[in-house]
């Protein structure tokens, strides 16, 4: 299994970043062993729209089964959930905190997008 986490720097002790969409890049890992790769979102940094399609297609390409992150907008959302991907928001902390909660049982999937469209 392995997970997804919307990173602000490349390692498991960099700050999880809020953005889903616009997210420096993504930790993708096994939570069981901790190994990850780092997988670039620089293409949607600047994205005029797009974003969290794109960076949802990305993770998806990955074949993870959960995402964290702080927030996902309806689009992202949607392509998300099509492809089977679990989405938790409102997560915080390093990517290794988040990864220690998920591996807890203490972070739960999101019922739904929980900003709108465009969020910065």
């Amino acid at each position: 299994m392995k997970i997804a986490v919307s990173s602000k720097g490349k390692t498991l002790d960099a700050e999880l970043d809020a953005r889903f969409g616009r997210a420096a890049c993504f930790i993708v890992l096994d939570p069981n062993n901790q190994s990850y790769d780092v997988v670039e979102n620089t293409q949607n940094l600047n994205a005029a729209q797009g974003a969290g399609i794109q960076a949802a297609k990305t993770v998806a390409d990955h074949g993870v089964s959960a995402v964290l992150t702080g927030n996902c907008g309806p689009k992202a959302y949607a392509v998300l959930e099509q492809a089977g991907i679990s989405v938790i928001t409102g997560v915080s902390g390093s990517v290794r905190q988040a990864v220690e909660q998920y591996k807890n049982g203490e972070l739960r999937p999101a019922g739904g997008p929980n900003v709108n469209g465009h969020w910065m």
